[in-house]
């Protein structure tokens, strides 16, 4: 578990890795607790690794993947679109995302352009 870093932060396929291993996790309605206790970890342990601070090692991807009902190719990317995957991670990595994306998909058609009217709003330039 060594500390991987770029010169501007966490290694991009570590926070891939790290990313796709929350949604599997959120989308089963696990906690980082549960999961790390099932594993033998901490679960700041299993913070460090959905962030992409630290590097999930080969024997613990697998033991993730089958707690996470999974597999090693899905949690490292080998069933998605390279170029789409990467830009979809990055974005699914925001604080905040995934539960704003659960949301919009509980709302109805009438609440969804509302929210994103609104989302829209909150990011375009102030004249």
């Amino acid at each position: 578990m060594r500390l991987l870093t770029t010169p501007t932060g966490p290694d991009p396929i570590d926070v891939a890795v790290g990313t796709r291993i929350r949604v599997q996790r959120r989308h089963l309605k696990i906690s980082q607790d549960d999961l790390a206790q099932v594993l033998g970890l901490t679960f700041q342990q299993v913070q460090k690794y959905e962030r992409g601070t630290n590097r999930v090692s080969a024997s613990m991807l697998v033991r993730i993947a089958a707690k996470l009902k999974t597999t090693v190719g899905a949690l490292v990317g080998e069933d998605m679109v390279a170029d789409q995957d990467v830009a979809m991670l990055t974005a699914l990595s925001t604080p905040g995302a995934i539960e704003l994306l659960q949301v919009y998909g509980q709302a109805g058609p009438k609440a969804r352009r509302a929210l994103l009217s609104v989302a829209k709003a909150l990011v375009e330039p102030e004249d």
